[in-house]
């Protein structure tokens, strides 16, 4: 059954029947981006549409999608099918809605999403204004526990990255980093050094790799000597450790982060709705 079809059953004749039926055939030549149930919402499939063509880089970064209007007569479906689609996109920070300007793809170069994965604030209020330190940057045969966070062979290159947040001249966070060395050819010291906006914008303009979603699992360590010496904390202090996987579409992982947060002055913020 197209697309159209299940078009004309939703929304022509309402039937809950309808309502679920399956995608059996793609727009534009695009194929669902992931699984769906059997019988899958129509604007679970809208969605599943639109994330294949963010995916696939139809629409970029920062870059404003079709209207409404638009999407509706190419899916041959309801606006309001499409907007309940772009509603849940929005939802998970993945498009943007400006009023009286449309619908744009989200962006880590946009100051209320470009540090959205850092959770410490400072005790005193307001956003944290860390600067950063890097330390080393190198390439590397990545070890099993690495590339079993990664999805990666054993063995296979990865890119590791250590360096240090700081608040002035007082560090606060010292973060150890790894990304699949195939996904970020060219990545070296002096691209990190040379440059100044946030890290995952980095990523998504120069590399074509979007950070949209991130798992973590806190704890309490001890500082080693080696972290205690960078973080200027006596050794065994306590430290908050963060491990977070980001992931890109399609659920893939492409970043393995382990953070130790020194919370004397800062707390790790999190909202819950």
């Amino acid at each position: 059954m197209s697309l159209a079809q299940n078009r004309g059953m939703a929304e022509t004749t309402h039937s809950s029947r309808a309502d679920s039926a399956p995608l059996a055939g793609v727009a534009e030549g695009v194929a669902p981006a992931g699984p769906l149930p059997a019988f899958a919402p129509l604007y679970q499939q809208i969605k599943s549409l639109l994330l294949r063509s963010l995916q696939l880089g139809e629409w970029q970064p920062g870059q404003p999608i079709p209207s409404e209007m638009e999407l509706a007569s190419r899916y041959r479906v309801s606006q309001g099918t499409v907007r309940k689609a772009i509603d849940e996109l929005a939802a998970e920070n993945l498009l943007v809605r400006r009023q009286g300007k449309g619908t744009f793809v989200a962006t880590h170069a946009e100051e209320k999403t470009q540090y959205r994965f850092l959770r410490l604030a400072p005790d005193a209020g307001g956003p944290a204004q860390l600067q950063r330190r890097l330390l080393d940057c190198r390439r590397m045969r990545s070890t099993p526990e690495v590339a079993a966070a990664l999805q990666l062979p054993a063995g296979e290159p990865v890119v590791e990255v250590r360096r240090l947040l700081l608040d002035g001249e007082r560090p606060v966070v010292l973060d150890d980093l790894w990304l699949p060395g195939a996904a970020f050819k060219g990545l070296d010291a002096q691209t990190l050094q040379q440059w100044r906006g946030p890290l995952y914008r980095l990523f998504e303009s120069e590399y074509s790799v979007r950070m949209i979603r991130a798992e973590e699992q806190l704890r309490a360590v001890a500082a080693s000597a080696e972290e205690a010496a960078l973080l200027q904390v006596a050794p065994g202090a306590a430290l908050l450790s963060v491990e977070r996987r980001s992931f890109t579409y399609g659920d893939r992982p492409v970043e393995l982060r382990r953070g130790l947060y020194h919370t004397d002055r800062h707390h790790y913020r999190n909202v819950l709705s």
